[in-house]
């Protein structure tokens, strides 16, 4: 058999470069991305049997993308690696597909050995937060809000247009017209009984969407 494929995704080049270093002893590092939506598109052609990625990413933020990589990719084994230590963020990356969470500062020493415990099918949370996620249950969907939530689509409006892109230059990323991107954010905005853009821009930034 082949050496596990790993797909790298995260915006920040100099930490993909130096995590290349690390796993290419092991691995075979088929591809690097720095957005949320190539990373769709490149593990769709690549096929990893690994995806590490962050949950801070533009375009498309690391929760949602993995969300839909376990529909398109249900083999591949999805790893966090962010700087993020928020229980909830654990909680929902483990909802979202996770087989692993970790933090970046400890990534040179874990991660190689991240990745082998999730594919022997295992699990792994960094220790310097497992301690602090005794009482919360990562895998169970009732501890969700039990409020109407944006649709996956709608979530991947919302975060383009909290980082200041226009209506076209949406239509033009997800390939449908300036009308339904109108459509997706007005929806929204009723849902939450959000009046405002700014107030739009702040359920995301609370809500973790960007």
């Amino acid at each position: 058999m082949g050496r596990t494929r790993v797909l790298l995704a995260d915006d920040h080049l100099m930490l993909v470069e130096a995590l290349k270093k690390v796993l290419e002893v092991e691995y075979d590092v088929v591809g690097s991305v720095g957005d949320g939506l190539a990373l769709l598109n490149a593990a769709e052609r690549l096929r990893p049997d690994v995806v590490v990625l962050d949950i801070a990413m533009p375009l498309l933020n690391g929760l949602d993308a993995g969300r839909q990589l376990r529909n398109n990719l249900p083999a591949a084994k999805l790893v966090f690696l962010t700087m993020n230590e928020d229980p909830y963020l654990v909680g929902e990356a483990f909802r979202a597909g996770a087989s692993a969470y970790l933090l970046k500062q400890g990534a040179a020493l874990e991660l190689t050995l991240a990745i082998s415990d999730v594919l022997k099918g295992k699990t792994y949370v960094t220790p310097c937060i497992a301690g602090g996620l005794a009482n919360i249950s990562l895998l169970d969907p009732e501890t969700r809000e039990q409020a109407p939530q944006p649709t996956a689509r709608q979530r991947q409006v919302i975060q383009l247009l909290a980082e200041g892109r226009s209506m076209k230059e949406i239509a033009d990323l997800l390939h449908i017209t300036m009308r339904t991107v109108a459509s997706h954010k007005y929806r929204v905005m009723e849902i939450l009984q959000i009046k405002t853009s700014a107030e739009l821009v702040r359920y995301a930034v609370k809500h973790r969407i960007v």
